[in-house]
């Protein structure tokens, strides 16, 4: 049976209405000319509908999924999209379900959208990085004014329609630094369903943004981008957020890479490509029908070719499309190989590996010594809570038992005064929260 390939497709390619300056797709427009425009024609989107549905014949899956992403898919209009769910249930092939994913700024979002995207009940993924004073820091509308408050406007609509919502909130220099504020903030959103994405983007020594990665190896003089996260900072997120969470929030609050990380403690295989073994089967379909080996890789250099002229299984397939997969874990350095976490990372998003690796090998992953620090951070936390899951132990009980490891970890590490913050940091004084545990 052929492998089933994940498309990201964008509608109107890199367009989108913000202006942000992490933003790693923003150089893709310089590919389109003069075009004031740029958007899928028609002959593109049929051809895109007929062969992802294709690959799932023959297979015991029973969903078909889209995904729409850009630039900002929003900007293709309404009515296309009415069009786009009209032929894929048409096109529907019997005992299977459509299911689309929507990754949108949330700038254009109204209660139109809101209702649509409710009525066929799509995955919206909507990108907020904080609190105002993070949010704004590096994401601003083409006239460089701030859109926190809009961006809410756009959840808020969806909230109301009853959308299944997911944050996306990219973790930069700024907003990693206050992880209990962007936390908390997204929850006080009413924010169910959360996904850190870390932004790395590599400096030459001449001061140029390197946008493409892994055409040239990383130089010692090399440098990250000021908006870059710092990896140790990262590693310090991850650790307060997941106290926070582990404590307070497991079964309410989602965080994806907690999830993805709990799963690799139970031996299961992870279902994220940054943290598989391989990858390859996540290719990127441009607006003008180019597919491209993954959605970081648009560049010349990856073009697999065009949806007119191949069905996704082929691209998928392809030997340079599984050899490009493979790499993964045929570049992982003599770190990687010498880690006792390499089960739970596999090494990370070949594009982080950004590091001259120390005997001058295969290049290390830039996001490591966070990684690193997290695992070692969170692994007790997590046997306790598999442990727990494997013998049916309620939610409420699992936490109980976190909380009281946070009260002696805090004793351990000094006195823990009755009015001091509780060391499970739910945010209460610790008199009012889990003395009882100590």
């Amino acid at each position: 049976m052929n492998q089933i390939a994940h498309i990201m497709a964008k509608p109107v390619g890199a367009v989108c209405n913000l202006d942000c300056e992490y933003c790693y797709y923003i150089d893709r427009m310089a590919g389109y000319g003069a075009a004031r425009s740029v958007r899928m024609p028609d002959d593109v989107l049929e051809r895109h509908i007929r062969s992802n549905i294709a690959q799932y014949s023959g297979s015991q899956a029973r969903e078909i999924w889209f995904s729409w992403q850009g630039g900002e898919p929003s900007l293709y209009g309404l009515s296309a999209f009415r069009r786009i769910v009209a032929r894929q249930q048409e096109l529907c092939p019997r005992g299977k379900t459509i299911c689309n994913a929507f990754q949108t700024n949330g700038y254009t979002i109204d209660g139109d959208w809101a209702r649509f995207l409710a009525e066929h009940d799509f995955l919206v993924g909507i990108s907020i990085d904080g609190p105002p004073h993070l949010h704004d820091r590096f994401r601003h509308d083409r006239g460089g004014h701030p859109t926190h408050d809009r961006v809410v406007t756009g959840l808020r609509h969806l909230q109301a329609a009853g959308v299944r919502v997911n944050a996306l909130t990219a973790l930069n220099s700024d907003n990693v630094r206050e992880p209990t504020g962007v936390y908390r903030h997204l929850k006080s959103l009413g924010i169910e369903h959360i996904q850190f994405i870390p932004v790395v983007e590599r400096q030459k020594a001449d001061g140029v943004i390197a946008r493409v990665p892994q055409l040239d190896l990383p130089q010692p003089n090399d440098r990250m981008a000021g908006w870059s996260v710092d990896p140790n900072d990262y590693g310090r997120f991850l650790c307060v957020v997941f106290d926070e969470w582990s404590c307070n929030d497991i079964g309410s609050v989602f965080v994806q890479g907690f999830e993805e990380h709990l799963a690799a403690w139970t031996g299961q295989r992870a279902s994220l490509c940054l943290f598989a073994e391989t990858c390859g089967r996540g290719l990127a379909l441009d607006h003008n029908g180019d597919v491209y080996s993954c959605d970081h890789y648009v560049y010349p250099q990856y073009k697999q070719g065009n949806i007119l002229d191949s069905e996704f299984s082929e691209f998928v397939e392809d030997p340079s499309q599984v050899v490009f997969g493979q790499q993964k874990s045929e570049g992982l350095s003599a770190e990687c190989h010498e880690c006792n976490y390499l089960f739970a990372c596999h090494g990370g998003c070949p594009k982080h590996r950004l590091i001259v690796d120390r005997d001058g090998g295969h290049p290390v992953n830039y996001l490591c010594p966070g990684y690193q620090m997290f695992f070692r951070h969170a692994d007790d936390p997590f046997r306790i809570i598999v442990n727990s899951m494997r013998t049916r132990r309620p939610v409420d009980e699992i936490m109980t038992l976190l909380r009281r490891r946070a009260v002696e970890n805090g004793e351990r590490s000094g006195k823990i005064g009755r009015n001091d913050p509780c060391p499970c940091l739910s945010g209460l004084k610790f008199k009012r929260c889990c003395l009882h545990l100590a």
